[in-house]
Parts: structure tokens; C-alpha cells; sequence
């Protein structure tokens, strides 16, 4: 059976809107819903949060690999340039 789809998302925050988060799910709707619960600690304290970027893999592997260039140095950068 083939692995679900993964979706690549970036978050911002309505209250600070100056604070995104990267993160990756196979199920954006019930992810959107647990950050906006607190159920994260590291989105906690922005709450509510809306989504400003999806970017659907079929390659878990792929997906994973674009969160991580996304997180640091330079995939921060290009996500404020080219994502935001």
C-alpha cells in the first residue's frame, strides 16, 4: 500500500504577524487544528495560526527534505522571498 501524500505547510501567526512555522503533515486540516489547540508547544503562544503555503509531495522522502531546507539559513530566506 502506498504511503499517504505529504503536505509541506507554512504557518502564520494573526496575533504576531511576523512569526511563521514550517512544518509537514499528511493531514493539513486536523494539523491546523491541533497548533490552534496549543496541542504543539512550539505554536502554543502564537495561536491562532493561518496556513500561507502548501506544497503537496507524493515522496514522503522529498517532503521531508524540503522541511528541513526550509527550517534554517538559507530555505528561511527563500521562504520569506519566494513562499510568503
Amino acid at each position: 500500500m502506498p504511503e499517504p501524500q505529504r503536505t509541506v505547510y507554512v504557518l502564520q501567526s494573526t496575533t504576531r504577524q511576523q512569526r511563521y512555522y514550517t512544518g509537514i503533515t499528511s493531514n493539513l486540516e486536523w494539523r491546523l487544528r491541533a497548533h490552534n489547540k496549543g496541542l504543539s508547544r512550539h505554536t502554543a503562544s502564537g495561536r491562532p495560526w493561518r496556513v500561507v503555503v502548501t506544497v503537496e509531495f507524493a515522496d514522503p522522502d522529498r517532503a521531508a527534505q524540503f522541511e528541513t531546507y526550509l527550517k534554517p539559513g538559507s530555505g528561511r530566506t527563500f521562504a520569506a522571498r519566494r513562499l510568503r
